[in-house]
C-alpha cells in the first residue's frame, strides 16, 4: 500500500478561541500545578487565575507598544508563566516565536533577528544576561521581561509582576476589550513561528497557522482519551511543537498539567506527581529500562525471568489470542514481582504514554507493554503541528508509528519518501519561499524527508531519514537509525551513532552503559571508577565487542559496522550533538568525534576492531 488517508470534519477554529472556551468551560477547575522551589511542595493554579494572568499579560503587551502582527521571542525554560505568555500572545494577534533555553548568545540573536522579534520574554537572571548580549549583539532596540523577580533593576528590563501591573492598568484590561480582541483572530492567521532545531545549518522559521494546531488538537482528541479528572507531568520542552500542541490538547480537556523541576528530575517528579499520562521522547523509556536491567545477581536472573514470561505475554496478547493456563499464572507472578514495582517507579497510576520526537525500539515498546504500560507511538514533524499519525488504544501495533489521525493524507513518493497532506501542514517557511516551495507541493503535499512504508492495514512504519541514509563509497545504502534501535536494548550500550557516508565502509560509535559494564568488571576483579582506564583494558572492549556485533547479528555485511569506538562521555544537548529533544545531531557526532573516526580510517587500523576515545 502506498497511498492512506483518514478523512474526517474537522471544525476550523482559532487558538485564541480554544483558550476562552476552556477557560470557560473549566472555570474553577485545577490548570496547572508548579514546584514553587526545589523542594516537593506543589502549588496549584486554577483555571480561573490562568484567565486573569493571561488578560493582565495580553494589556501588557498592549502597553508596550505591541500590536497584531508583531512578534515577541520566548527564551525559558518550562513554567506556567511561559504558557500564559503563550497565550496572551495568541489572544492579542502577536506572534510568538519559542527559542530553548540551551541555545547560545549566536543562536539566540540569529532567531531573534530572523523573526524580527520585538519583545523577549526570559525566565532568570542568568538569561537576562544573554538576552542583553543579544540585544549587544544586534545593536537594536528589544524589550526584555523577566519572570524570576531580580535582586536589583536592570536598565532596558521589566520585571514580569511590573509587566503585568501595566497591564492590569491599561484601558485593554477590561474582559470585554480582552475577548474581542481575542476573537478577532481567523483560523488562517499565522500563529507562532517555530524555528526547527537544526540538526544541519540555520534552523528554518516554521510558520503554523491558529488552524494547523487547533485542527491537530481536535484529530488527537479524536483519538486518544483526554480527561478532566487526569494528571499530566510536563517535561518535553513547550518551544517543541509536540509538548506545546499536547498542552493546548490537555488545557481544553480538562486536564491538569504539572511542570516538573526539570528533564533531570523526572524520575524523581513521577513519584511526587503521580500523573495518569505523560508525553515524552523515547529516550525516557530507554532510561527507564536501562535502569531495570541494572539489576544484578538474584535481582537480575529475576527481572530476566519477568522479561522473558513478558515477552510471550506480550506475543500472545497483540496477536489477539488467550493465554494459556500456565502463562497466565507465570504472568500474573511476573507482574507481581517486578511489573508491579516498575509502574510504582513511576507514580502508580500511569494510564499510558504518547512517545514521539524520535523512533522508539519496538522491544523497548513491547518491553513496557508486557509490564502493563501503554506506549502510544506517534509520528510527526514541526512543519504538520505536529502529529500526523499515532497508535491508540483501539489500533495499537508495535513497530508502527500507527494510523493517519482524522483528516490527514498520507502517501509515498519516490525514493520513498513520505508525503503528508492535511489542515496540520504549515503555511511554509519565514522569509523562505524557495525553502517553502521545496517542501510544498502545489497540490498541498508536504515532503517529510522520511523514509517509509504502509503496511496493508493502514500503519505507517518509519524507515529512516533521508539525509542520514548512509551512502558507502560502494555504493551501498545503510539506514541507520534501525541499527542504532536494536543496540538500544543491550545491557551495555547506552547510545549508539552510525558513521560511513562516503567511507570505504560503516563504523559504530558506543557510549557504553557504565553501570553495567562497571558491575560486569567487579565479577572479574577489575576496578571500573575510572572509565578511560575501564576502556583501555583488553577484556572490557572484548566484551563491548561482542556485546555490539552479537546484538547486530543478521545484518547484510555492507550494514554491519567494521570498526566500534568506545567513547568516555555521552552525547548531550550541552555540547552540541543532540537536539533539545535527544535527537542526534550526526554531523555535530562527527565533528566531536573526529579524531577516532580517522583512526577507524587509517592503514595501519585494518585488523583492530575496537577503538577507544583518547
Amino acid at each position: 500500500m502506498d497511498r492512506v488517508s483518514s478523512p474526517a470534519d474537522l471544525p476550523e477554529s482559532t487558538l485564541a478561541d480554544l483558550f476562552l472556551d476552556a477557560s470557560d468551560r473549566h472555570a474553577g477547575s485545577l490548570a496547572y500545578r508548579y514546584f514553587a522551589d526545589s523542594g516537593d511542595d506543589l502549588t496549584d493554579l486554577g483555571f480561573d487565575d490562568v484567565y486573569e494572568y493571561v488578560r493582565a499579560a495580553a494589556a501588557g503587551l498592549h502597553a508596550l507598544g505591541l500590536s497584531r502582527g508583531d512578534k515577541a521571542a520566548l527564551l525559558a525554560e518550562n513554567r506556567w508563566e511561559w504558557a500564559v505568555s503563550d497565550f496572551a500572545c495568541l489572544c492579542t494577534g502577536v506572534l510568538d516565536v519559542p527559542i530553548y533555553s540551551t541555545l547560545t548568545v549566536s543562536q539566540v540573536a540569529y532567531i531573534v533577528e530572523n523573526s524580527e522579534a520585538r519583545l523577549l520574554f526570559v525566565s532568570t537572571a542568568e538569561q537576562v544576561e544573554r538576552a542583553e548580549a543579544v540585544r549587544r549583539q544586534l545593536g537594536t532596540h528589544l524589550d526584555i521581561v523577566v519572570y524570576d523577580a531580580l535582586e536589583s533593576p536592570v536598565e532596558g528590563v521589566l520585571q514580569w509582576e511590573e509587566f503585568l501591573a501595566r497591564g492590569r492598568a491599561s484601558a485593554e484590561a477590561d474582559d470585554e476589550s480582552f475577548r474581542a480582541t481575542a476573537r478577532q483572530a481567523r483560523p488562517d492567521d499565522v500563529a507562532t513561528i517555530l524555528y526547527t532545531s537544526g540538526t544541519t545549518g540555520n534552523p528554518k522559521g516554521v510558520m503554523l497557522t491558529h488552524n494547523n494546531l487547533t485542527s491537530n488538537v481536535e484529530a488527537v482528541r479524536r483519538v486518544v482519551p483526554v480527561l478532566d479528572v487526569d494528571t499530566s507531568l510536563l517535561f518535553l520542552p513547550l518551544c517543541h511543537v509536540l509538548q506545546r500542541m499536547i498542552s493546548y490538547l490537555h488545557f481544553n480537556g480538562g486536564t491538569t498539567q504539572a511542570f516538573a523541576h526539570s528533564m533531570n528530575t523526572v524520575a524523581h517528579d513521577l513519584t511526587v506527581v503521580r500523573p495518569t499520562v505523560v508525553t515524552s521522547v523515547p529516550r525516557l523509556y530507554e532510561k527507564v529500562y536501562n535502569k531495570v536491567m541494572e539489576a544484578e545477581g538474584l535481582k537480575k536472573r529475576l527481572v530476566l525471568w519477568a522479561q522473558g514470561v513478558g515477552e510471550a505475554w506480550a506475543v500472545e496478547t497483540l496477536a489477539g489470542r488467550s493465554v494459556g493456563p500456565m502463562l497466565g499464572l507465570a504472568y500474573r507472578l511476573a507482574d507481581l514481582l517486578v511489573f508491579k514495582k516498575i509502574r510504582a517507579a513511576m507514580g502508580g497510576r500511569i494510564k499510558y504514554f504518547v512517545s514521539g520526537g524520535a523512533p522508539l525500539a519496538p522491544d523497548i515498546n513491547r518491553f513496557f507493554f508486557s509490564a502493563g504500560v501503554w506506549i502510544l507511538e506517534g509520528y510527526g514533524l514541526t512543519e504538520t503541528s505536529p502529529v500526523t499519525n499515532c497508535n491508540t488504544f483501539d489500533d495499537f501495533r508495535i513497530g508502527t508509528v500507527g494510523k493517519p489521525i482524522p483528516g490527514t493524507e498520507i502517501r509515498i513518493g519516490d525514493n520513498g519518501e513520505i508525503l503528508i497532506r492535511g489542515p496540520q501542514v504549515m503555511r511554509g517557511y519565514y522569509n523562505l519561499p524557495d525553502k517553502t516551495a521545496e517542501a510544498l507541493d502545489d497540490e498541498g503535499w508536504f515532503r517529510t524527508g522520511d523514509v517509509g512504508e504502509i503496511d496493508d492495514d493502514g500503519f505507517l512504519r518509519i524507515t529512516d531519514r533521508i539525509k542520514d541514509i548512509i551512502v558507502t563509497a560502494g555504493g551501498k545504502n545503510v539506514a541507520p537509525q534501525p541499527i542504532e534501535n536494536r543496540l538500544k536494548t543491550n545491557d551495555y550500550v547506552e547510545q549508539a551513532v552510525m558513521i560511513g557516508d562516503r567511507r570505504p565502509f560503516c563504523v559504530l560509535l558506543v557510549v557504553p552503559s557504565f553501570p553495567n559494564v562497571e558491575a560486569w568488571a567487579r565479577k572479574i576483579g577489575i576496578d571500573g571508577t575510572d572509565h578511560k582506564a575501564l576502556l583501555a583494558r583488553r577484556e572490557v572492549q572484548d566484551l563491548m565487542e561482542e556485546q555490539v556485533l552479537g546484538q547486530l547479528a543478521g545484518l547484510a555485511r555492507y550494514e554491519t559496522p567494521k570498526k566500534i569506538g568506545l567513547l568516555e562521555s555521552p552525547f548531550t544537548i550541552e555540547d552540541g550533538t543532540l537536539t533539545p529533544t535527544q535527537k542526534v545531531k550526526r554531523r555535530a557526532v562527527e565533528s566531536r568525534c573526529s579524531e577516532i573516526i580517522d583512526l577507524f580510517y587509517a592503514p595501519e587500523s585494518v585488523d583492530q576492531t575496537v577503538f577507544v576515545e583518547r
